[in-house]
């Protein structure tokens, strides 16, 4: 019956990924066959629980990459050598003077799914006299291993295809053919926006106004935006600036910030083409940021704090950064981010995901890519 779990768990998974996010799906590999299987118990020593078998029999694992399907868990479902080898290194493990622990590693564990940067990952028990068997933990570096993720591989599949049916309201995001877990943004508070502006003397946090738009953007900033930020480096200024502008404008009103006339009016002008005004601490544009800073420090609001600071780099600083990092604080308030700055760079193609030659070989006069540029003349193929 837990086969048949697993089987139709995969149907609905492999449907869902196929049509909402077919780049991701391409990860899947082909099915392993019964003799790998067997040769990867016995060089195991273990019975695999019927489910990872049938999961098995339907995907030998995932491809390593960027675009790997992962589970909500962050974890990439290993193929059968590499559960061998992963499973192999933890029983290496020096588990200290009081050796094997029950709650951090047992022979009797195997690791099929890995988060790749770390040994942390998902584990099944395959120790068959224990009711246990087939049961589903996960196991970190710092604390070891704890079940209770699920009952069997079949129960843990069947909520994952819940999972990705229930779509965004589940954290399930796509973009451009892939699928990305993201955690529910948190509620926002509200604030009153009816304060007067402070006396220019007042004790407040000062802004940085040390900002120029002509300051160079280090190329760290886009990696993180992956194939948007390869986009944001080929486009032209005045898309980028155009972009800029926009995801401010969206910041702005998801924050609560231009709920503030002055902030309004900022960005109204901004939008106008008007140049922006002089960064001074005590115009009443810096005054009622300088207040909101305040607000933000005395509520612990580290959002609406850098919610602000992106508001003085958008004005008073490059485009470049400013729509990077615009895009960045939104990943933390909206699922659609993805969707949004791409929509705001005008929904140009995209490019493929950026590797180091792309970095080396990019000519930017706004964009530091120094450090790649020398390793590609140094390295050229």
């Amino acid at each position: 019956m837990t086969a048949e779990l697993v089987h139709a768990s995969w149907g609905r998974i492999d449907a869902w990924l196929h049509e909402h996010a077919p780049r991701t799906f391409a990860t899947l590999r082909p099915p392993a066959d019964a003799d790998e299987i067997a040769a990867a118990q016995a060089e195991l020593g273990v019975t695999l629980p019927p489910d990872l078998v049938a999961s098995l029999l339907r995907h030998n694992g995932v491809t390593e990459g960027r675009e790997a399907f992962r589970l909500d868990t962050g974890d990439r479902l290993l193929g059968l050598s590499e559960i061998a080898g992963a499973t192999g290194f933890m029983r290496g493990i020096d588990q200290g003077p009081g050796g094997e622990a029950e709650d951090y590693w047992l022979p009797g564990y195997v690791k099929f799914a890995a988060y790749d940067v770390t040994s942390d990952g998902l584990v099944t028990d395959c120790r068959t006299a224990r009711k246990s068997f087939g049961a589903v933990g996960r196991f970190f570096d710092e604390t070891g291993t704890r079940f209770g993720k699920a009952e069997s591989l079949g129960d843990y599949l069947a909520e994952l295809a819940d999972q990705l049916e229930r779509g965004q309201a589940a954290g399930v995001v796509t973009f451009n053919g892939r699928l990305f877990w993201e955690g529910p943004p948190p509620a926002r508070p509200k604030y009153r926006a009816d304060e007067p502006l402070p006396a220019p003397d007042e004790h407040l946090p000062e802004l940085d106004l040390s900002l120029s738009p002509g300051d160079l953007l280090h190329v760290s900033h886009l990696e993180g935006h992956e194939e948007l930020g390869a986009l944001i480096a080929i486009l032209p200024f005045e898309r980028v600036a155009e972009a800029a502008r926009k995801q401010l404008r969206r910041l702005a009103v998801e924050t609560g910030l231009d709920d503030y006339r002055e902030v309004e009016a900022a960005l109204d002008a901004w939008e106008r083409g008007a140049a922006p005004p002089q960064p001074t601490q005590t115009s009443p544009l810096a005054l009622r940021l300088r207040s909101v800073l305040a607000q933000a420090d005395a509520a612990g609001d580290s959002t609406r704090r850098w919610a602000v600071e992106r508001m003085v780099l958008g004005i008073w600083g490059s485009p470049y950064r400013s729509v990077c990092e615009s895009a960045e604080l939104r990943s933390r308030i909206t699922l659609d981010w993805r969707a949004d700055l791409h929509a705001d760079l005008g929904d140009p193609p995209l490019p493929p995901l950026p590797d180091e030659r792309f970095w080396g070989a990019l000519r930017n006069p706004a964009i530091d890519s120094s450090w790649y540029a020398a390793q590609h003349a140094e390295h050229p193929s």
